[in-house]
């Protein structure tokens, strides 16, 4: 093996020269997604001091804590903001412009635990396995991953390029729930299992709104320019009403569809179009039938087995 690596090193080596696109050398540092996942997972010990512990959080000491993790999430979050800058900015990242970016996001974290605690009522209320508060804060994944989204939706709405994007995803590839940084969240938030649940960027998302997994908020179409490419931006994904719930694997597409307040939409249904107020919609499909072992068994002695399942029961 020892004998290889050098000619392995040069074949990766002459791929470098000539398959471009997917390398970043002597250009613009991009930020670490090593560095920004340990960002987050300071941002969520700050929301939920004691949490994210393994040791305990005393009162006493809570200033001291604090006070440390603020220090140095400013040091390290302005680093990576400088980088993210920089892929914009050709004269380089003014220092004092991350910072200015990294206080006033800082300002945003008080307001954010507000309404995450709103979505911790509404978890509670609507879901009758939950037992406490605590536990929805240390083992519900959608809350882990709406936190996120809403401190990476702070820093999307200043226009800042990669980290917001990047910090949805670290929490999507720990959860499973993939909710775009462009996406507008409102209170009393609640995703129930949430596995497989695609929000996406432009989606509107009123108060008291309750989804399950499986649900996707997508577009219906991408418009094309002139010579076959996607067109950036523009509201592609639908509006959610307030007090509605979304039951499973149900997908609703269009940036011009709204789902009007007090719906429910029902599992597996597709949607297209929008629903007035106060709405039920279901998906039409045929009821299932229940039939007798038994009788399968004796009619499986006069058929092939494999033919036993093109029957039309």
């Amino acid at each position: 093996m020892d004998q290889s690596l050098p000619r392995l090193t040069s074949r990766l080596l002459t791929s470098y020269q000539h398959v471009g696109g997917i390398n970043n050398i002597e250009v613009v540092n991009v930020p670490s997604k090593r560095a920004v996942g340990a960002i987050c997972e300071t941002l969520l010990q700050l929301l939920f001091p004691g949490f994210y512990d393994e040791q305990p959080v005393l009162s006493t000491d809570l200033r001291e804590i604090t006070t440390r993790r603020v220090r140095d999430l400013t040091a390290r979050l302005s680093d990576e903001i400088c980088k993210s800058l920089r892929t914009r900015l050709p004269g380089g990242c003014p220092v004092e412009l991350a910072h200015g970016i990294v206080a006033a996001f800082l300002e945003e974290l008080p307001a954010i635990r507000q309404v995450l605690r709103t979505d911790v009522e509404a978890a509670y209320e609507g879901d009758p396995a939950a037992h406490s508060l605590e536990e929805i804060i240390v083992a519900y994944p959608s809350l882990e991953t709406v936190a996120i989204q809403r401190l990476a939706h702070v820093l999307y709405q200043k226009d800042l390029p990669l980290i917001p994007r990047m910090m949805s995803e670290w929490a999507h590839s720990r959860t499973g729930i993939d909710i775009h940084p462009g996406a507008q969240l409102g209170s009393h938030f609640f995703i129930d299992h949430g596995t497989g649940v695609v929000i996406g960027e432009t989606s509107v998302i009123g108060t008291h709104v309750k989804l399950y997994q499986g649900v996707s908020l997508g577009a219906k179409s991408f418009q094309k320019d002139e010579n076959g490419r996607l067109v950036k931006g523009g509201k592609r994904h639908p509006d959610i009403g307030d007090n509605v719930t979304i039951y499973a694997n149900a997908v609703i597409l269009g940036g011009d569809t709204l789902i009007g307040s007090g719906s429910t939409i029902g599992g597996n249904v597709f949607l297209t179009q929008s629903v007035p107020p106060d709405s039920l919609v279901l998906a039409e499909q045929t009821q299932p039938k229940i039939l007798s072992k038994k009788s399968l068994a004796d009619r499986r002695a006069d058929t092939d087995l494999d033919a036993l399942w093109t029957f039309d029961i």
